[in-house]
């Protein structure tokens, strides 16, 4: 039986510690071509949402908490569209990759690991030689959005939806607990969004 999600308050209070390297493993050529094909869209990052109210409740939201973190307004607010389009784009739940950079890079848009992971989502260089395009930047917002949610719905694919291990691979520490119980606590705890409802009586 493979370890639970543990949720621990000595994380919450300590901050980001698991700042980790994905690891190079050779692609099939097919896998290669739809990865490199992914994160060189350029469509419009604009995120869609149900209704304007909702874009707004949730764009509200996720500022206040984010707001010590990303101080300035205008940055934080294209952080998270960014954030939501990537995300959705590549299938994943938003507040899931939220509390994935916040354990990986604590919002730091210039982090680099130890093992030299670059950026919000630490996406290690060697994916811009595998699968990006000469010149890619992992420092820009946007691009390293791009990478990290490619990647993340890669190793996602690879697990067969097996979230654990997903982000084991993520890491670099598959097998190990730490990381992926960090992600789903900052997620559970920091990052969980339930929609407002509007109530029709008055």
């Amino acid at each position: 039986m493979k370890p639970g999600f543990l949720f621990s308050i000595a994380f919450l209070a300590a901050g980001p510690v698991f700042a980790g390297a994905q690891k190079y493993e050779p692609l099939a050529a097919s896998v290669q071509a739809a990865l490199h094909a992914s994160v060189s869209d350029r469509a419009s990052p604009e995120p869609a949402f149900p209704t304007i109210q909702e874009k707004v409740n949730w764009l509200d939201e996720m500022s206040v908490r984010l707001a010590r973190r990303i101080p300035n307004l205008k940055e934080r607010l294209d952080f998270l569209k960014t954030v939501k389009y990537e995300a959705e784009r590549a299938g994943l739940d938003p507040q899931l990759v939220l509390g994935l950079i916040q354990v990986e890079s604590g919002f730091k848009k210039y982090a680099v690991s130890t093992a030299g992971a670059r950026g919000y989502m630490q996406v290690m260089p060697f994916w811009v030689r595998l699968i990006g395009n000469r010149g890619d930047n992992l420092f820009h917002l946007r691009t390293n959005l791009r990478y990290g949610c490619t990647i993340l719905r890669h190793y996602l694919d690879i697990e067969k939806g097996d979230l654990f291990r997903a982000l084991g691979r993520y890491n670099g520490s598959l097998g190990r607990a730490e990381y992926p119980d960090a992600v789903r606590a900052a997620w559970e705890r920091q990052w969980r969004y339930t929609p407002r409802t509007v109530s029709l009586l008055q």
